[in-house]
């Protein structure tokens, strides 16, 4: 840990941005990170610092990509949104409607909507898939489509780590012609010269961080050493979490490799920089990329009260459950505290969210593994705060 060289800029007022900034390298570890702000669509923050590669050999510029894990599925589910806005998507018709080969195993009535929710019961396939499967979308989404689900479809919450982004993107491809990665690339992030990829062109692989420490193997293996092995037959055979790691088939490490990155997994693999996140944020908390009342769907609750998630419990038993909006994390607090918030975050720490109330999109990326995936690292939480004291100053 030491002090390192942060450049970029603050407004007036969020000077205590930069320090929380800073002191995620000098207290909390960071190798290389970066922090974005807007509000009313402007940047009033946009720092950067640190370095691309565990080596410390390459700076972190303003333009470096960073694997985001499952702050992906942000921009995943905005993809959809997008078609429902458009009145080509609806949410409460069948999955079976876009994608008949989906009906298989008692799904023809599952609607969308429970993909987004992660109430589809598809954490995982039954089986093992073979070793780099991952990268065939085809045998992906064919497993998929005849996977019998893991709880009756509707009944329970459990997160899709993995799934979801198979399962939500082949729905945007049936109905546009276009894989995921292309359609966010030629629909938002293009239009809006966001720094966003989902598929990365390997052109902007140099410009790419390396992870520094990741989930792997070893790591559950310590975390859940009692774990049965695959395959399984009923939710009581595991701790769902474990299914739902376990069997995603990339490779452990391969997260710095140039066949990751150009591969399209769009619930984990979005490669993007923070103020290209922020930027996709201000624009949907500015109304700029669907309608009032689209927006307002997003985060409408499809949670519960009190309704536990079956795959996040079963990594942190006894936290906070989450309450899933449409495809993304409602606000617990790790959003400040507007509880209308909503956003998504990512194995490891990446956070990003949208503040329509206050006019406010926000968004943390670095290369050094810590915290989970629900925005609860105190190297986001410290930044979050930050924003927050210097809205309210300059409010009042």
């Amino acid at each position: 840990m030491g002090a390192a060289t942060v450049s970029g800029h603050c407004a007036p007022g969020f000077d205590g941005v930069r320090e929380a900034f800073e002191r995620n390298f000098s207290e909390h570890g960071d190798v290389g990170a970066a922090v974005a702000v807007t509000v009313d669509g402007e940047p009033v923050v946009d720092l950067w610092g640190g370095h691309a590669d565990a080596g410390r050999t390459r700076a972190w510029e303003r333009d470096t990509l960073v694997n985001v894990y499952s702050t992906s599925k942000g921009m995943t589910a905005l993809c959809a949104h997008l078609l429902v806005d458009r009145g080509e998507l609806d949410l409460d018709a069948p999955v079976a409607r876009y994608w008949p080969e989906f009906a298989q195993a008692g799904k023809q009535d599952l609607p969308v909507r429970w993909l987004l929710s992660h109430r589809a019961g598809l954490v995982a396939p039954r089986r093992p898939l073979p070793a780099g499967h991952a990268y065939d979308w085809d045998a992906v989404c064919a497993t998929l489509a005849a996977t019998e689900p893991w709880w009756p479809p509707g009944t329970a919450q459990g997160y899709h780590a993995v799934t979801f982004g198979y399962l939500v993107g082949e729905v945007v491809r049936r109905i546009t012609g276009q894989s995921l990665g292309a359609f966010l690339r030629s629909e938002i992030t293009g239009p809006l010269g966001a720094r966003v990829f989902i598929g990365t062109p390997e052109e902007e692989h140099a410009s790419c961080a390396d992870m520094v420490g990741q989930l792997d193997e070893a790591r559950l293996a310590e975390q859940f050493p009692g774990a049965p092995k695959p395959p399984f037959t009923s939710i009581a055979d595991h701790p769902l979490a474990v299914l739902m790691l376990a069997l995603t088939s990339i490779p452990t490490g391969d997260v710095n490799s140039a066949a990751y990155r150009s591969a399209e997994i769009p619930a984990g693999n979005a490669h993007a920089s923070a103020h290209g996140l922020a930027t996709v944020y201000g624009a949907l908390a500015g109304g700029r990329l669907v309608g009032p009342a689209t927006l307002e769907a997003m985060r409408r609750s499809q949670s519960l009260p009190g309704e536990p998630d079956l795959t996040i419990d079963a990594l942190a038993p006894g936290g906070a459950s989450l309450r899933w909006g449409l495809g993304y994390m409602l606000n617990q607090g790790q959003a400040g505290p507007n509880p209308r918030a909503f956003g998504h975050g990512g194995a490891g720490g990446s956070y990003a969210f949208a503040d329509p109330e206050n006019r406010l999109s926000y968004a943390y990326t670095m290369n050094r593994y810590g915290g989970g995936t629900t925005g609860t690292d105190p190297r986001n939480g410290g930044l979050v705060a930050a924003v927050y004291r210097a809205l309210e100053q300059a409010r009042s």
